[in-house]
């Protein structure tokens, strides 16, 4: 694992945006530079950090970790649905079908936690017993596993807005997707969150809840897109921590990004007013946990690419440009 003072180093090169003018019409995420032209898409996973749908700051790393973990869990689900994988020309930067993304997120979560207010726990203690379509009995405790996982979709927020809890019949009533493709896609993600299950699990790890995006691809089919059990995306604790903490009421050992979410939360913010600043050990601290979250969760050992990101990453794209 990299120094604590080397991540520290390297918050000054961390990439906060591109500018590729010739590599095609540029969409800006939360997290991603966006390039487009025709059926193609070039995602740069840049190290910005959002959280309650804000972009918070920027984290040593990040984009390589985000962009090489959603690579590991492409390859190991694309016999459960396709993706829209074409090619990885960049650690921090991947080639990809351009879809038609669909309007909602679908969220799958195995246990009932969360701090943000689209969370499984936040609605359960506001009284909420029906959460997207889920009944949810009386008596759960944070943190408790469900009988089963439950799928909680989400609308996809514009830039800058915030994204809404929604149920299946509101979805198929709105006119947001048919019944049959939000079965497809729901069937999609209960298999998809049973293998990220297993493999997890293997590695001493729980994948407590996590998000899936879908797209209609070129050829008019639906396949899998974004990205798929990131520290981003999704939520991970320790096995072998989970049952004393669970039963002793102490908040879960985490490697994901609740760790600067939840230090946010405690300095008074949930998403409105200024950002505090975020000191440097805070930010080192959370680039430790995404570098841990890809080795503990991949068993391979990351490999950081040091300095600055946007000469390799011209290099690198060269062949794409116009």
């Amino acid at each position: 694992m990299i120094d604590v003072q080397d991540l520290i180093a390297q918050i000054p090169l961390c990439l906060g945006g591109t500018d590729f003018p010739n590599l095609g019409k540029k969409y800006e995420g939360k997290v991603r530079d966006n390039y487009i032209t025709g059926d193609r898409r070039i995602l740069i996973s840049t190290d910005r950090l959002s959280a309650f749908d804000r972009v918070i700051c920027l984290i040593p790393f990040k984009g390589q970790v985000l962009n090489q973990m959603a690579k590991f869990w492409f390859e190991r689900t694309k016999d459960i649905i396709g993706n829209h994988i074409i090619e990885y020309p960049d650690p921090n930067a991947v080639v990809v079908k351009e879809c038609k993304p669909l309007p909602v997120e679908m969220v799958v979560r195995g246990y009932i936690t969360g701090v943000t207010t689209t969370s499984a726990w936040y609605n359960y203690e506001k009284g909420v017993r029906n959460f997207c379509g889920n009944v949810l009995t009386e008596g759960l405790t944070k943190n408790q596993k469900f009988e089963k996982p439950i799928i909680t979709p989400s609308t996809k927020a514009v830039h800058g807005e915030h994204d809404e809890s929604i149920s299946p019949e509101d979805i198929v009533r709105r006119g947001l997707l048919t019944r049959e493709a939000y079965d497809k896609i729901a069937e999609a993600s209960l298999k998809l969150y049973v293998r990220g299950v297993e493999i997890c699990a293997r590695q001493g790890i729980i994948l407590v809840d996590t998000k899936y995006e879908f797209g209609v691809s070129p050829d008019g089919g639906i396949i899998l897109m974004d990205e798929i059990h990131t520290p981003d995306s999704s939520r991970f604790w320790f096995a072998d921590e989970y049952e004393r903490r669970f039963r002793s009421g102490e908040e879960q050992k985490k490697i994901d990004k609740e760790y600067l979410r939840e230090w946010l939360a405690e300095h008074g913010f949930r998403g409105e007013g200024d950002i505090p600043s975020i000191p440097v050990d805070i930010k080192a601290e959370t680039a430790r946990r995404y570098m841990e979250a890809y080795e503990l969760i991949t068993g391979q050992t990351f490999k950081p690419a040091e300095g600055p990101i946007l000469d390799r990453l011209t290099k690198n794209l060269t062949k794409y440009f116009h």
